[in-house]
């Protein structure tokens, strides 16, 4: 059951994706629309990969460890840690007090490298669009 919600997030994060592309391709790329929607799209990420961290701890997949355990606790406990851990990984802070093992560190990895990705590809088509 955790497998098919992780799918429906994965969907879900992808449209969103698709959704933002089509906005920002628009000949108006500097807009209020345009920022509404990378906002959008960064809170669609932030709770998409939380959500897929705490499916995995709540089926006992190890993805994420505070101080030197794994994630234990309850349902709300997990939750938020699991936002707290997706937050800190896409805007690439790390503090390091909640720390990726298992297959968490290949999903931190995506995340990150979506948060790294995603200001670069904005600034660089926001200049371009300039250009014109």
């Amino acid at each position: 059951m955790g497998l098919l919600f992780g799918i429906c997030i994965a969907v879900c994060i992808f449209m969103s994706f698709r959704y933002v592309v089509i906005v920002c391709f628009q000949k108006n790329f500097l807009s209020v629309e345009t920022i509404i929607m990378i906002m959008y799209l960064y809170i669609s990420l932030l709770l998409g990969f939380g959500v897929i961290y705490l499916i995995c701890i709540q089926s006992s997949i190890p993805v994420l460890q505070e101080a030197g355990n794994v994630t234990t606790g309850g349902y709300f406990d997990n939750l938020f840690t699991s936002l707290y851990f997706s937050a800190v990984t896409l805007f690439s802070l790390g503090y390091g007090d909640v720390v990726p093992v298992g297959i968490g560190r290949f999903l931190a990895v995506i995340e990150s490298l979506i948060g790294y990705v995603l200001p670069a590809v904005f600034l660089a088509r926001t200049v371009i669009g300039i250009e014109k």
